[in-house]
């Protein structure tokens, strides 16, 4: 048995004719080809709707769209499984993710981790190989592309209901696979909400937690009888070119349940094996940021000294852009009423939506708070 898993896939304006042309040598090189080849089952991250209409929801950060004829490459990858559960999946609202999994369905591609209500985006995907069951559980941190009971969207984690699903999941399968798309971008350690959330999971039934949202390389923690993968960066996503983008690596689950990674570099709007050199240098900085974390208190002030760097960021996206002396002077002569008056006038629709990003995601809220806290002592 051999597992590979991959991170975000999201065709873009920059190769979709290679896409289009499942032009799988030039996306990805013969090496890389091959080792997808090779494998019994291939687990991706599609953090994109496939759909040719422009329905854009209101939420702060891009809306991703791609073309459905990419699908023609996703194919051609091999690709067995995507989760769904991501913060980009309904950025082109229901339609955008009915088309999604109208596409998937017509190409014999499996997912989960998404749906057109809360119960059916929580549903966890069951295969199996070589007599083994692998069951695969997505969820996703609390975005503008989250699923309730009536609406559509992405699985949700929630403490209270993904915790028992995962539990159950377990008494079905002979291995656990949970893929988290949480944790704060371009940020290479674990929160300490993150630690604890993932260390449950693994004590809930996980095997595996392999968080995929970072869009970079993180570290890996052994905990119980579990792994688990703080972020393993993009699989191919041309967007930026930076530390952060243009490193990655795919996971290996064997036959014993071991786990490998295979580093891969980003070129341009392709993706290749690292070669020797890199492979070396991406693995034992990830080595390195591993034993990191094993340190008493290390993922506490890591995370105190990230927070303080972010706080005038998040500061001025809550002031409304706009901080003078005439917010202080209104309050003082002209009492609540007008000053309500003022504050929705102040506030842009983008202000606020971005402030409800701020709040209701569980990455953005606890850096919120620990950077507020750390500038007040």
């Amino acid at each position: 048995m051999e597992i590979i898993i991959g991170s975000d896939l999201v065709p873009t304006e920059s190769n979709y004719e290679l896409f289009n042309n499942a032009d799988v040598d030039a996306l990805i090189g013969i090496d890389l080809n091959s080792v997808l080849s090779e494998a019994d089952y291939r687990i991706f991250n599609l953090e994109v709707p496939l759909t040719n209409v422009e329905t854009p929801i209101s939420k702060c950060g891009p809306n991703l769209i791609s073309s459905p004829s990419t699908i023609e490459g996703i194919k051609a990858l091999g690709v067995d499984f995507l989760t769904l559960a991501n913060n980009h999946i309904l950025d082109q609202g229901k339609q955008g993710l009915y088309s999604t999994i109208n596409i998937l369905s017509k190409n014999n591609i499996a997912f989960a981790g998404a749906g057109s209500n809360l119960n059916e985006a929580s549903r966890p995907y069951i295969f199996e190989i070589e007599g083994k069951k692998i069951g695969i559980y997505c969820c996703a941190e609390h975005e503008f592309t989250i699923a309730t009971e009536t609406t559509a969207g992405a699985n949700p984690f929630d403490p209270f209901e993904s915790l028992d699903h995962i539990q159950e999941l377990k008494l079905q399968t002979d291995y656990v696979i949970v893929l988290y798309h949480g944790g704060k971008e371009h940020y290479r350690y674990p929160s300490p909400y993150l630690q604890k959330v993932c260390r449950k999971c693994v004590e809930k039934g996980a095997d595996l937690v392999v968080c995929q949202h970072s869009h970079c390389i993180g570290c890996e923690e052994k905990y119980l009888n579990g792994t688990i993968v703080y972020g393993q960066g993009n699989f191919i996503f041309n967007k930026y070119d930076n530390e952060f983008w243009n490193n990655a690596f795919l996971i290996k689950i064997t036959n014993d349940l071991d786990i490998y990674y295979i580093p891969l570099v980003k070129e341009k709007n392709t993706v290749r094996i690292a070669d020797e050199k890199k492979s070396k240098e991406i693995m034992l900085q990830f080595k390195q940021r591993s034993s990191e974390i094993l340190i008493d208190g290390f993922i506490e002030k890591k995370y105190s000294e990230f927070s303080k760097s972010m706080i005038n960021h998040y500061l001025f996206k809550l002031s409304g852009k706009r901080r003078s002396f005439l917010f202080r002077a209104i309050n003082k002569l002209s009492g609540y009423r007008y000053m309500s008056f003022y504050l929705k006038r102040r506030y842009t629709q983008s202000d606020l939506l971005t402030i409800q990003n701020y709040i209701e995601c569980e990455a953005h809220r606890e850096l919120l708070c620990k950077g507020i806290k750390c500038n007040r002592n």
